[in-house]
Formats: structure tokens, C-alpha cells, sequence
């Protein structure tokens, strides 16, 4: 008699394919982004320019020309959420709800929207007091948190490119790697520590002020991601916090030029 002999199961794929994956993950989005964020600090840290003198932008127009510059961005925003794509089709459930081994579900949008507001303030307020604690103490880059352009459509794509940042973030390193690592045998907080990292090294560009607020961040947003499993409240508070850096900062940098290293060096 031939006995049948039991396949493993689709969604339970081995250690070593389960690290490959998540090396493949990050080298396509936010991993090149921590490589190239030290390699910045290493950079501006090596210059005969003080750091305080520097400045960074995050959203710098892309052409002179106007429907390049808006074509470039768009492009630039498309492919970035590519990895966002790919851990939803790696973590995809036949059955409802497809994305719950993310913390999506589409219950509770309402509680879930209002928590993520109530956020804002949790991060939003400290993280302004201490860049402005860095900028002071010479250990920040001037970050230009505005677009260079000023065109009909600069709003809109400044608001795409928050919710760029917040999906791109809050899907991998959420998301994706609480799932994977567990599967890989993690502790919770080790999880939450090593997210947390990783989450604050690909904002070293920023100078270590900027590095030491995403640690905090990260180590907010893991342990209240691990309490409740939900990944809305932290995709609207990224979103607005962004937002309201993004589209606010003509008005912040006119009001303290200084800050953003505007008319003072």
C-alpha cells in the first residue's frame, strides 16, 4: 500500500525561508533605507561643516520643469509602496479577514481612526521638543520637511507622500515583521526592540536627535501594537503627524527660520 505522505503547509514556511524573506523585504524598502541613512550621518558627521549647519530635505522637487517634477513624484510615490504590496501578498488569508496577520480586519475603522488621532499628540509634541533640543545643541540637521515646488498640485502630493511614509512604515515594520518574527521565535520585546531599531536607523539622516525620537516612537507604537493587534490607530497617526509636517512647515519655518537653518548660516 502507498501511504501519502502530508505536504507542508503553504503558510508555514521554513526559518531559513522566513530570514531570506524578510532580508529581501527590507533590501527593497526601508532596510536600503537604514543603510543609506548611516552612510548620510557618516557623511555629514566627516564634513568640515558643523552638523548644525546642514540641512536635509524630504521632499525636494525632482525637475525645474513642472509636469516632470509632478510625474517624477508620482512615480517615486507608486514604487515605494511597492513593498507595501508585497508583504499584503505574502501574508494574504483565503479567508476573511485576508489581512489580520497584519492587525486589518476593517472592524472598528471609527475607534481605530480615533485612537490613531489621539496619538498624534503622544508623538507629534515630544518629537518637535526634541528636534528643537537638537537643532539647539548642534546635533541636528535643519530638516526641510516642505516640498521645493509650489505648484496647484504640492499639497496633494505632500499628503500622497505622507501616506506613503505611514503605509511603508507601519505595514513592514508593524505589520509584517511582528508576524515574521514570531514565526522565527522572537520574544515580544525583542520584537519591540529590534523594530524599533530598525525603525529609528533609517531616520540616522536626521542626526542622532532624530534617531533617539524614532526609538521612542517605535517602542511606543510595538507595545501597543502587541497589546491590541490593530494596525489602523498607527497608520492614521503616521499619516497625520506627516501631514502636518509636510504641509505646516512654510508656515513653522517662517515663523522660527532658525530652526530650519533658513537665513542664519
Amino acid at each position: 500500500m502507498k501511504i501519502a505522505v502530508p505536504l507542508s503547509p503553504p503558510d508555514a514556511p521554513s526559518r531559513i525561508r522566513i530570514g531570506w524573506e524578510i532580508a529581501i523585504v527590507l533590501a527593497l524598502g526601508l532596510g536600503q533605507s537604514a543603510v543609506y541613512a548611516i552612510v548620510q550621518l557618516i557623511d555629514s558627521a566627516t564634513r568640515s561643516t558643523p552638523i548644525a549647519q546642514q540641512s536635509t530635505s524630504l521632499n525636494p522637487a525632482l525637475s525645474s520643469r513642472e509636469v516632470f517634477d509632478l510625474l517624477y513624484q508620482l512615480l517615486g510615490l507608486a514604487f515605494a509602496v511597492a513593498p507595501v504590496l508585497l508583504v499584503c501578498f505574502l501574508l494574504w488569508r483565503p479567508t476573511r479577514p485576508h489581512l489580520g496577520a497584519l492587525g486589518l480586519d476593517g472592524r472598528r475603522i471609527g475607534r481605530d481612526t480615533a485612537w490613531g488621532t489621539g496619538l498624534v499628540l503622544a508623538i507629534g509634541v515630544p518629537g518637535l521638543a526634541l528636534y528643537v533640543a537638537g537643532r539647539a545643541l548642534g546635533l541636528s540637521l535643519a530638516v526641510d520637511a516642505g516640498s521645493a515646488s509650489a505648484y496647484w498640485w504640492t499639497i496633494p502630493v505632500l499628503l500622497l507622500s505622507a501616506a506613503r511614509a505611514a503605509l511603508q512604515e507601519e505595514f513592514v515594520v508593524l505589520g509584517y515583521l511582528f508576524a515574521r518574527l514570531r514565526q522565527l521565535g522572537w520574544s515580544p520585546w525583542a520584537i519591540v526592540l529590534g523594530t524599533s531599531v530598525l525603525r529609528a536607523s533609517y531616520h540616522l539622516y536626521q542626526g542622532l536627535p532624530g534617531f533617539v525620537g524614532n526609538l521612542a516612537m517605535g517602542l511606543l507604537f510595538g507595545t501597543l501594537f502587541l497589546r491590541s493587534g490593530r494596525l489602523l490607530p498607527f497608520l492614521v497617526a503616521h499619516f497625520l503627524i506627516d501631514a502636518a509636517a509636510f504641509v505646516g512647515y512654510p508656515v513653522v519655518a517662517a515663523l522660527w527660520p532658525s530652526l530650519f537653518g533658513i537665513g542664519g548660516h
